[in-house]
C-alpha cells in the first residue's frame, strides 16, 4: 500500500452507534481515507507529468507542480522516480514504444505502395491520438542522452521501411545499400509533416497520408540509378 487517496466513508450499525450533538442530532460520519497501491500513484504521477511536460517542457516543469497536482509531498515523487528525470526518462520511453509498435504493428500490407500508406496512416494517427505524447517526442531536452530523442525514433521506425525498400531496389536493379539513405528521407519527411499537421489539422488525415504517398511513390517509381548533379558544385 502506498499513498493516501479519499474514497468511501466509515459502515456503521445503525443510529444507536452515532454520536449527538448539543441539538440531539447525529454528528456526520467523517470518510475514511483509503490508500493508493504504489502501482496506482505510480500511475497517476506518470499522467500528471505527461500532461505536464506536453504542456510546459521539461524545463517548465517543476517536482513541486507535479507533487501538487497529484496531492502527494515532493518525496513521494523522488521515491517513485529519483526526481523529474527519472520521471520524464519513464514517460518519453511509454511514448516511443507506443509509436514504434504503433508503426511497425501497421505494415502487413503486400504491396509498397500500401506498405507506404499504412507507414503515414501510423504516424498522423498517433499524433491524432497521443497527441501530449507526441508533443513530448518533439521537444528537446537535456536529458535527451537518457532517453534518446525523436531522431532516434524516427531512425528505428526507418530501418523497418528499409526493409522493404531494400526488396524493391533490388527487384529494380537498384542498389540496395542505398535503401537506408532513402528510408530515412522518405520517414523524415512524414514525420516533418506531420510536427506540421499537429497545429493546423488541415486537410484531413487520409488527404495529408495520400499527398505524403503521392510525393513518396512518384518520386522512387521516377528514380534515376545513377543521379547526377546539374549544377557546378560537385562536394
Amino acid at each position: 500500500m502506498d499513498d493516501v487517496a479519499i474514497d468511501g466513508s466509515t459502515s456503521g450499525t445503525g443510529s444507536s452507534t452515532g454520536s449527538t450533538g448539543s441539538s440531539g442530532g447525529q454528528k456526520p460520519r467523517r470518510g475514511r481515507r483509503v490508500r493508493m497501491t504504489g502501482a496506482e500513484r505510480r500511475e497517476q504521477l506518470l499522467d500528471i507529468g505527461r500532461t505536464l511536460f506536453a504542456e510546459k517542457g521539461f524545463e517548465g516543469t517543476s517536482v513541486e507542480e507535479i507533487a501538487a497536482k497529484a496531492g502527494v509531498s515532493k518525496p513521494v515523487v523522488y521515491e517513485h522516480f529519483g526526481g523529474k528525470e527519472g520521471l520524464y526518462a519513464v514517460v518519453v520511453d511509454r511514448e516511443m514504444r507506443q509509436l514504434l509498435e504503433g508503426v511497425t504493428g501497421a505494415l502487413t500490407a503486400g504491396h509498397p505502395r500500401e506498405l507506404l500508406e499504412q507507414a503515414a496512416f501510423a504516424l498522423l494517427d498517433y499524433i491524432e491520438n497521443y497527441t501530449d505524447g507526441f508533443r513530448i517526442l518533439v521537444r528537446d531536452s537535456p536529458v535527451a542522452q537518457s532517453t534518446g530523442t525523436f531522431a532516434s525514433l524516427i531512425s528505428d521506425i526507418a530501418t523497418q521501411v528499409e526493409d522493404i525498400l531494400g526488396m524493391e531496389f533490388k527487384n529494380r536493379g537498384f542498389d540496395p545499400k542505398l535503401a537506408p539513405l532513402y528510408a530515412q528521407a522518405l520517414v523524415g519527411s512524414v514525420a516533418l509533416t506531420g510536427q506540421w499537421w499537429l497545429d493546423v489539422r488541415k486537410p484531413d488525415k487520409a488527404e495529408v497520408a495520400a499527398h505524403l504517398v503521392n510525393l513518396a511513390w512518384h518520386g522512387l517509381d521516377g528514380l534515376e540509378q545513377k543521379p547526377r548533379l546539374i549544377g557546378h558544385r560537385k562536394n
